[in-house]
């Protein structure tokens, strides 16, 4: 079935994923690092300090996520979606008041954990569990969410922000997300497994079995792994947060920056697309290993570019990391471990990327504070990638082997 019959035959489904994914953007660094220079005066914050908070918000919303993420196990998507958006509403609003530092660290707590957290958990565990055949187009198509919300909201705020108080911007996000309330609540009324799974039908993993969470962790490949969860999050995070210090040290503007965002969607969105189609066609095992060179030679040409052109070379390029790492490793966990317990696994998982997330902005500012601009910390954080693409390359050698003959 191609994409086209794919996507109208369980439009319903993967219209309901995209609004999820989409609605997360809320949460997510691209959009709350707009108004870093706002916040930053606010409550009078230096780039470490408030890089600082945001690692302290985040990683206890990493925390969080272990025991939060398992809830996708127990409760249909339309029943708990319902109260994560209401509640990611309420850290918009609450980001509107903030009156001083210690309260941000919570705001901000509440909008990682609601918006990149759960809304993120939601919206994949939702496409693995139901699509089994077809899961890597319904968790690439699903994903276009992400990638309009980085593309399009940035730009938008961005536009509104030189007319409005920053404040109010942040009660307009919060307006945004329960206006997507009723309409999830609409698609997912009659919530169910749709005809490309049938109802009886598990996924297995390595071995023939299901596993659960504390299985997977003590298994050894989650470890080799960590590398490949940490990078994109930690590093993709701390480049988006800090935009507006690397504008400044490049001497760019943040518009001229923030334009190039559409063009580093196209590239995500087209190889969310040819992902999804090579995991259907190939399997996982074969794209996991490469996922992490395209955010290596990324960062690579943005520490290096003197032109907002060399800037979105750099962009496409990232982009196409993008596009293959959030379909793939959203992928993996089903493949490897099963999806029974798919809640519970993909949740360690995603506490690990949140907790990334939350130390690549704390180390990138912390390095700001003692004169190393961002640009230069992007040198060895693409080693780091090409590290961890070659461990996750043995490790998948080793474990493909496990897998079942017929999944």
């Amino acid at each position: 079935m191609g994409y086209l019959n794919f996507l109208i035959t369980n439009r319903l489904f993967l219209l309901a994923g995209f609004l999820l994914t989409f609605t997360s953007s809320f949460g997510q660094t691209h959009f709350i690092s707009l108004f870093a220079s706002e916040i930053k005066g606010a409550v009078g914050l230096t780039d470490g300090a408030w890089g600082g908070i945001y690692t302290i918000g985040t990683t206890l919303s990493a925390v969080t996520m272990i025991w939060a993420g398992a809830l996708t196990d127990r409760f249909r998507v339309r029943q708990l979606s319902l109260w994560v958006m209401l509640s990611l509403a309420a850290a918009c609003l609450a980001m509107a008041l903030v009156p001083n530092s210690f309260i941000l660290v919570f705001v901000i707590y509440a909008l990682r954990l609601m918006g990149q957290g759960m809304l993120s958990q939601l919206g994949a565990v939702a496409m693995s569990r139901w699509f089994v055949a077809a899961r890597g187009r319904a968790l690439s198509l699903s994903s276009m969410g992400f990638a309009v919300g980085q593309a399009v909201l940035p730009i938008i705020f961005v536009v509104i922000l030189g007319s409005w108080q920053w404040r109010n911007l942040w009660i307009l996000a919060a307006l945004c997300v329960l206006a997507m309330i009723p309409a999830i609540q609409i698609l997912l009324r009659q919530e169910r497994t749709p005809q490309s799974m049938a109802d009886d039908t598990q996924s297995l993993g390595m071995g023939g079995r299901h596993w659960t969470r504390a299985q997977m962790l003590r298994h050894p490949l989650f470890y080799i792994l960590f590398p490949l969860i940490l990078g994109p999050a930690a590093w993709g995070t701390a480049l988006f947060f800090q935009q507006v210090h690397f504008t400044e040290v490049k001497g760019w503007s943040l518009g001229a920056y923030v334009a190039l965002m559409p063009i580093y969607t196209v590239s995500s969105i087209s190889f969310t697309f040819i992902t999804g189609w090579a995991i259907d066609r190939f399997g996982v095992k074969w794209i996991i290993p490469f996922q992490l060179v395209p955010f290596g030679i990324s960062f690579l040409v943005l520490a290096y570019a003197d032109t907002i052109f060399m800037a979105g070379v750099g962009l496409v390029i990232f982009g196409v990391g993008q596009g293959t790492q959030g379909t793939s490793t959203a992928a993996f966990w089903s493949v490897f471990y099963g999806t029974k317990n798919l809640g519970a696994i993909k949740a360690a998982a995603a506490a690990l990327m949140v907790f990334g997330s939350a130390i690549g902005p704390g180390i990138s500012g912390a390095f700001i504070d003692y004169g190393i601009d961002f640009p230069d910390q992007m040198i060895p954080f693409a080693f780091f990638y090409f590290g961890g693409a070659v461990l996750a390359g043995l490790g998948i050698l080793r474990y493909q082997r496990d897998l079942p003959v017929a999944p």
